[in-house]
């Protein structure tokens, strides 16, 4: 089972630039159709995933600052209706959200949107300035229903615009965060064309270089752990097997098993993670109050006989003078549904203290002899010397 969690779709229409102000948020049309050449643009590329070996498909939405309620559209749920089904793949959805220093205030991933967020099966961010980074590490990643389950990062830059801190990623590991690493700035291929227009991707020469750089000190930071390789390409041409990214992943200092897990065991426990996010605090199970059932009671058995009958009954199990000072005494239970009589209480008393006098007698036999021995043993040792 192999994963490919960046499949990045645009939909036309979806995102128009202003052109008075190019800060802005780019405003989503309320139109999310695909048209028949994206379909089958997309439903090539799905083709070529499935004959390399890929089962785990997550499509991607791009979102600029903040998730706004007024203008953000899941164009999701209009594609995946529109695509043919596939057995034995899997897709799922996901939303990435490109922070800004205008995200620093706040970028959506509140109580208030929760509902805007619940359809998306795997949430990422990706932070351009060091307060979203330390935000999307220390914040962001700890358990609730609106995890950011992936932190990727803008490779192909000519700079990182923020500096890897140890704390900062060990942090965001130990929570359950992964970090991406898209292999399609490796080969210089195209990549999210709604990412170029965030101005977080370059494509060409420098961008494969930047990408190298910037991949080797990732991995040095990681230690190879918590790190995620996924496509992000836009092309045909630029998608590789499982074992080609491996062999990848192998030249930037991972060892063979890391470099294997960086494509198989991190997304599958990424993805079981995010599955707990509509969970309490990342609950997988679900408790069951277990009520046990009421035991029956055994009827006590009717009393024959009278008081030599009791008498009889009485055990009394002598144990070792060293282990137990005083023998155990085990008397029955009062038998009979009835209620007990004056004179029945008043025999029972009457042979347990007849029964505890005879235990007393014989603890006082059995430690006067004792002393006797003790004092015949220090006579003879005091003759002998």
């Amino acid at each position: 089972m192999h994963f490919d969690l960046n499949f990045p779709v645009t939909a036309s229409g979806s995102t128009s630039q202003p052109k008075k102000n190019k800060n802005k948020q780019p405003q989503q049309s309320s139109s999310t159709a695909f048209t028949p050449a994206q379909i089958k643009g997309i439903e090539a590329r799905l083709d070529l995933l499935e004959h390399l070996g890929y089962t785990v498909i997550a499509f991607n939405q791009s979102v600029n600052k903040k998730i706004d309620p007024k203008t953000h559209v899941n164009i999701l749920d209009e594609l995946l209706k529109q695509l043919r089904a596939r057995p034995g793949t899997v897709f799922l959805k996901r939303l990435t959200i490109v922070l800004d220093n205008d995200s620093e205030k706040g970028f959506g991933l509140a109580n208030a949107n929760a509902s805007l967020v619940e359809p998306y099966d795997v949430i990422a961010l990706l932070p351009t300035t060091p307060a979203t980074f330390s935000l999307a590490c220390l914040t962001h990643s700890l358990p609730s229903p609106l995890t950011a389950h992936i932190i990727a990062l803008p490779l192909t830059l000519p700079r990182l615009p923020f500096q890897l801190k140890h704390t900062l990623v060990r942090t965001a590991i130990k929570n359950g965060a992964v970090f991406e690493i898209n292999y399609a700035g490796a080969i210089g291929g195209e990549s999210d064309a709604s990412l170029s227009t965030f101005g977080v991707s370059d494509t060409g020469v420098s961008g494969k270089r930047n990408w190298w750089a910037a991949a080797r000190e990732v991995v040095r930071v990681a230690k190879g752990k918590g790190i995620v390789v996924s496509g992000g390409v836009a092309s045909d041409a630029d998608y590789r097997g499982p074992k080609d990214i491996a062999n990848l992943l192998t030249l930037l200092g991972l060892a063979q098993n890391l470099a294997h897990d960086a494509s198989v065991a991190a997304p599958k426990s990424l993805i079981l993670r995010a599955q707990a996010r509509k969970t309490y605090r990342a609950v997988l199970s679900e408790p069951r109050v277990m009520i046990p059932e009421a035991t029956q009671v055994v009827p006590p058995t009717q009393q024959t006989g009278g008081g030599e009958n009791l008498r009889h009954n009485v055990n009394i199990s002598q144990t070792s003078s060293r282990s137990s000072p005083s023998p155990a005494l085990t008397l029955p239970q009062s038998t009979g549904g009835k209620k007990r009589t004056c004179d029945e209480v008043g025999l029972e008393s009457t042979i347990n203290g007849h029964v505890n006098k005879k235990i007393r007698e014989v603890a006082d036999t059995e430690g006067e002899s004792r002393r006797k021995k003790k004092k015949g043993g220090n006579r003879e040792k005091g003759g002998a010397v």
